[in-house]
């Protein structure tokens, strides 16, 4: 598989694009605005104990609290004096005791494991961790761990028995994927580097009160160099020379042999044009996607779920409708799978495929996708599929996806994608007219509404408000104005100009 990874740098974002046999799998967007927040760690207040959700949330400094739920406490939690050794002092080994519930007003260190979405504040968790390019460091622990992805037992083993002899007391180490074949210096230089970190913060910490920022983990592109370029990358092309040389500084002192696949962009298109990468993108934000066989996909976000469904379209196939439908489903497996880390979908999500009757065949398709959802980093949990052809599935969030990366609700529908009908928008303008009689005896009116629906009442001789004029004995003059939305409308009175909408609307 050619790997490859694109850092497209501008004033207002930077991208970062992951291409695998020239496809575009994953994509990473931080904006000044909106800056990535995992891995940052806060000093914080407590400032509610929620027992019955098995949660507190704590003041970090941010607009809404973040969420600390039970399950992301660990063994201890104590005061952040004592949690950052400052007298020196070896902590204390407190791993036997019951998981402690916080209390209000305790000041405690806890670093975001997931982004605020909508409405909901940052998730954080007091389980520090400080990752580097071979090793994460995990304060406050005696754990030693190998990841999983390393499958040579021998090389496991090796990577284990060095960690041990390296890990410092009151610490504990988990040795990363791209370690495999590293040497003991390099992971004892990263081991130094991390501690180095940790010294930082605790001076930092000695010196705040919450809410403060107490570690800023590095930057989008910094941290998919770091976590995501492995050996098996063929090449990192970069249009910034601010981050070029960045990049490459970073890579002369943990991985020296890689700093030749690191180039340098000067072509005049711009990068994502040259790769075509910017159409991939645009697709990306499309409610449909359309597979090669002429079936397509429908995403549709909604507040509690994502709502996938598979259509055959235009595709035409052979004689037998269960290979055709197995086809169809089987291509939107693939895609789907592409689109869920594309979009950097997460949460519940229901797939719709097309219905089949054979069970092998429905095996078959849950097979495939399975598979094509392990290239993905973000954990899955998938449901066989049932009676009616769906799969319920849920996958790792950790910031909102790309769509709400890109876009913000529309004004005029409010982010549901449909607004009322120009008839139903009809229909209120003449109860508003049967209020007002009701209740007045002026028989002049101005009424403002937006150009289409000004085009949708004076369509005809026997126009739609030459009707309500006759109908209410009423001399209504229309005016337009494209401020407003297709389903806004204002009545002035003539004599004075006053605005009365809003006395007559229900």
């Amino acid at each position: 598989m050619k790997k490859e990874i694109f850092i497209n740098s501008s004033i207002g974002e930077t991208r970062i694009a992951i291409v695998e046999n020239g496809k575009l799998v994953e994509l990473f967007v931080e904006q000044p605005e909106h800056e990535r927040m995992v891995g940052d760690i806060y000093l914080g207040k407590v400032v509610n104990v929620v027992e019955g959700m098995h949660a507190a949330f704590v003041n970090i400094g941010m607009e809404q609290d973040a969420f600390l739920h039970f399950s992301d406490i660990g063994d201890t939690l104590v005061e952040y004096g004592e949690f950052v050794e400052l007298n020196g002092k070896s902590r204390p080994n407190n791993r036997r005791r019951p998981r402690p519930i916080p209390k209000e007003g305790q000041e405690i260190l806890v670093q975001v494991i997931k982004e605020p979405i909508g409405n909901k504040g940052a998730r954080v968790t007091t389980q520090l961790s400080f990752p580097g390019r071979f090793l994460v460091l995990v304060p406050n622990s005696d754990i030693v761990g190998v990841s999983k992805k390393i499958y040579r037992l021998k090389q496991k083993k090796t990577l284990k028995r060095i960690a041990r002899e390296i890990k410092p007391p009151g610490f504990g180490l988990i040795v990363r994927t791209v370690a495999e074949t590293t040497q003991e210096q390099a992971l004892r230089n990263d081991l130094e580097h991390l501690l180095e970190q940790w010294r930082r913060l605790e001076r930092k910490v000695k010196r705040v009160s919450p809410p403060t920022l107490i570690y800023k983990d590095v930057a989008m592109a910094s941290s998919v160099i770091r976590d995501l370029f492995t050996p098996d990358v063929h090449c990192v092309r970069i249009d910034s020379k601010k981050l070029h040389r960045e990049i490459t500084t970073y890579l002369k002192e943990v991985s020296p042999s890689l700093v030749e696949r690191v180039i340098f962009y000067r072509g005049r298109r711009p990068l994502f044009d040259r790769f075509g990468l910017e159409n991939e993108i645009e697709k990306s934000l499309s409610r449909k996607v359309w597979m090669p066989s002429g079936g397509h996909i429908i995403f549709d976000h909604t507040e509690a779920l994502v709502a996938v469904d598979v259509n055959s379209g235009k595709y035409v196939g052979g004689k037998q409708p269960e290979e055709n439908i197995l086809r169809v489903n089987l291509e939107a497996a693939r895609e789907i799978a592409r689109q869920l880390r594309l979009r950097d979908i997460g949460g519940i999500i229901v797939i719709d495929f097309i219905d089949m009757l054979d069970p092998k065949n429905k095996r078959r398709l849950y097979n495939e996708f399975t598979r094509e959802l392990r290239r993905s980093r973000a954990q899955a949990n998938i449901s066989q599929i049932s009676e009616f052809g769906l799969i319920e599935m849920t996958r790792e969030r950790v910031r909102p996806s790309l769509l709400f990366a890109f876009s913000e609700p529309c004004p005029t529908c409010d982010g549901i994608g449909r607004i009322q009908s120009k008839s139903t928008v009809l229909t209120k303008i003449e109860r508003w007219i049967k209020r007002f009689k009701a209740e007045r005896k002026e028989w002049s009116l101005r009424l403002v509404v937006h150009p289409a629906m000004a085009e949708f009442l004076t369509k005809g001789w026997s126009s739609k408000l030459r009707r309500l004029m006759w109908r209410y004995r009423l001399k209504i003059e229309l005016q337009r104005d494209d401020t407003l939305k297709v389903d806004q409308f204002k009545f002035f009175l003539k004599k004075d100009q006053s605005e009365i909408t809003d006395q007559f609307l229900s």
